[in-house]
């Protein structure tokens, strides 16, 4: 028998192998920083020979490319809005504030690794274009402007660093952030919207 089904003994499928493999990465994105994470300590807490994880990843960018993949999409699991909430995007940023007080240190280490590998980047531009448009989603609105788009995404990148950094600190409003957030994204898409209306955007 193939790995391309499990067997009995505790053989895994390939498939299986593979998630797995990133669950251990994910794993250990949550207690160090992203250059400590290395093919062969993944490979130990598997059981297996660091050998045998290139046959499922056939070279360790291929395997950090995956892990990377597959945080981001943890991400957005963890940050969409609430499938009843009133106001889907009050609901979407308190449940981003609330992730990233769980786990903004595995975010902050993947965005900064981002940066430094075009592969890595793109996966993590996806991201963010996948929560720029929840936000127009949230709004309703179907055709964002270029302009739209471009002040939503840099109110995410604003909104990552600030939330690190509000986070970070004890003399601040922890119950403020939410509604800081809230209230700056509306007020830049408003000032987009009077602009345009204005006929000068």
């Amino acid at each position: 028998m193939t790995e391309a089904a499990a067997e009995p003994g505790g053989r895994r499928s390939a498939d299986d192998r593979r998630r797995q493999l990133i669950g251990i990465g994910l794993g250990m994105l949550l207690d160090r920083p992203w250059h400590q994470i290395t093919v062969d300590a993944v490979a130990q807490q598997a059981g297996i020979s660091r050998g045998l994880l290139f046959h499922y990843f056939p070279t360790k960018q291929d395997y950090y490319a995956q892990l990377v993949r597959a945080a981001a999409q943890r991400f957005l699991r963890g940050t969409g809005p609430d499938p009843d909430a009133a106001d889907p995007l009050a609901s979407m940023i308190a449940n981003f504030v609330g992730y990233m007080r769980r786990r903004s240190g595995p975010l902050v280490s993947l965005l900064r690794a981002a940066g430094q590998d075009p592969v890595l980047e793109s996966i993590m531009e996806r991201m963010h274009d996948e929560l720029t448009d929840r936000v127009f989603d949230a709004l309703g609105r179907a055709e964002p402007t270029t302009a739209e788009r471009l002040v939503v995404r840099s109110w995410w990148a604003m909104a990552e660093d600030l939330t690190v950094q509000w986070l970070a600190r004890a003399d601040v409003d922890q119950n403020l952030l939410d509604r800081l957030l809230f209230d700056t994204l509306s007020r830049v898409l408003d000032s987009v919207d009077a602009e345009r209306a204005a006929g000068r955007g």
